[in-house]
């Protein structure tokens, strides 16, 4: 009896510990969060910059009707997410998207950008449910933001500047890139440069 007795006052003490080890590790997430707030996704080498107004083109999409990606879009912004049919992050990513698209639809456009055979990228947005989201096939935009790996976002602001740009493998990163436009910060590193600095100046 004194053995079960005991057994239960252990088990009771481990639950107990590892209720105040979950409660610290949730108090420990909540700062790190704090501490690295969203700041753009990782970017590659483009031969754009952060603040250089993009070229303004005019492309054909899927649909057959005429897209705009670039140029002053009178108070809005527009978000050129590049993916492929064959990329299963992109497929993983495309309920954050679609969230995005509700969530940001009072200052967003949101533009689909891909390259390869026409019909492939219709039977993936039939397949996807994608027809709300204009849909461009094109090498030579790619090759405007030095694209090379996917998913990649590119965010331009209302002036036609590019405000923000990265890998946006989750939701994250893809919401990371609207604080950036927010904030003024292009991306990660960039975030990280300017908080170095702010630390180097006040003496951290």
């Amino acid at each position: 009896m004194s053995f079960l007795i005991a057994s239960q006052v252990l088990l009771w003490a481990a639950v107990l510990v590892l209720g105040v080890v979950c409660i610290a590790l949730a108090r420990q997430v909540g700062v790190l969060h704090q501490r690295i707030a969203p700041a753009g996704a990782l970017s590659l080498r483009q031969p754009l910059k952060i603040g250089d107004p993009v070229p303004q083109l005019s492309l054909p999409g899927l649909d057959g009707t005429t897209v705009q990606v670039g140029g002053v879009r009178g108070g809005r912004s527009q978000l050129v997410l590049f993916l492929s049919p064959d990329c299963a992050v992109c497929e993983a990513l495309l309920p954050s998207l679609r969230s995005a698209h509700g969530a940001e639809k009072n200052w967003l456009d949101i533009v689909l950008a891909s390259d390869g055979e026409g019909d492939k990228h219709e039977a993936f947005v039939r397949k996807q449910g994608l027809s709300r989201f204009p849909y461009v096939v094109s090498e030579q935009l790619g090759r405007s933001y030095g694209v090379s790996k996917l998913p990649y976002a590119v965010l331009i602001n209302e002036a036609g500047k590019l405000s923000a740009t990265g890998l946006v493998n989750t939701r994250e990163h893809l919401e990371s890139l609207f604080v950036a436009q927010e904030r003024g910060v292009g991306s990660i590193q960039q975030f990280l440069k300017l908080r170095g600095q702010k630390r180097a100046s006040s003496g951290e």
